[in-house]
């Protein structure tokens, strides 16, 4: 399916299965620049192949090791020579890149002194990682706690078509805020996810566990923080969709996607401290 009902509801019963979607939702949300601002060319050329599984994974090359989370003083740049762009610089935490077909790369394109704002001048290219890695793209491993097979990438004279430019050179930003709101989705559907296994699993236990004859579900002191649980996960849900309708509509979404994943990430967090309350 191709909107965030579909993407939600998958990785929601995902997680509520006990299983996770983290990897996956990168997928969604990296390429979904493609066909929300990409030409019709790279609409017709990536997409089938991505649904086929022609081209497996995707990374997305934002953060660099100078900038940290302030996106406005990035350093790699993107030089127009005639029908090339000429890409130098590095990207730092970028997962996936040692595995992936395709990656996403934003870039200067105006210096930073030159735009009317600090994230003026930012634009958005796609790479041929296979082609790349011949023509000046270096990846090294990064070690890591967690297994996401994170990288550094380093850019080197990298030539990359002109036609590989996404969108409007100069509204990169702009893009990328639209592919966090979409991964801020999908994360509150997993977060949702997961509160409702927490409160299946809380919720069967307090029936079969029996203190003094009795089983603990009967206590106020087991159903009250368990249906609270219970109530703010469904208040959360109910942020999600809208945040959801907003962005399927092409509407701007930023507050109701940054509501929901607060609202999400709190209520599985209470949902799952309450597990541990229900098995005192």
């Amino acid at each position: 399916g191709g909107g965030r009902w579909e993407g939600a509801a998958r990785r929601g019963e995902s997680h509520r299965s006990g299983g996770g979607g983290g990897v996956d939702h990168g997928q969604v949300y990296s390429m979904g620049n493609v066909p929300r601002h990409g030409s019709d060319e790279q609409r017709c050329e990536v997409r089938p192949k991505v649904a086929s599984g022609e081209l497996r994974l995707q990374a997305f090359g934002v953060t660099e090791p100078t900038s940290g989370t302030d996106t406005s003083r990035i350093l790699t740049t993107a030089v127009r020579d005639g029908d090339d762009y000429i890409i130098n610089g590095q990207k730092v935490w970028t997962s996936r890149a040692e595995y992936s077909d395709l990656m996403l790369v934003l870039a200067r394109t105006k210096p930073r002194d030159e735009g009317e704002k600090p994230l003026d001048g930012l634009s958005v290219f796609i790479i041929d990682m296979q082609d790349a890695k011949t023509k000046g793209l270096t990846i090294k491993p990064l070690r890591a706690m967690l297994n996401h097979a994170t990288t550094e990438v380093f850019f080197d004279e990298l030539r990359v078509p002109a036609r590989n430019l996404i969108g409007e050179e100069g509204r990169g930003f702009r893009y990328l805020l639209d592919g966090l709101n979409a991964e801020r989705i999908l994360i509150s559907a997993e977060a949702i996810g997961d509160a409702r296994w927490f409160i299946e699993r809380a919720t069967a236990y307090a029936g079969e566990r029996r203190v003094f004859d009795r089983p603990i579900g009967q206590n106020q002191g087991i159903q009250f923080p368990i249906a609270r649980a219970y109530a703010a996960t469904e208040a959360a849900d109910l942020m999600v969709r809208k945040a959801i309708s907003l962005f399927d509509a092409g509407e701007p979404c930023g507050p109701e996607a940054n509501m929901a994943k607060l609202l999400s990430a709190d209520a599985s967090w209470a949902a799952a401290d309450k597990i541990g309350r229900a098995h005192v």
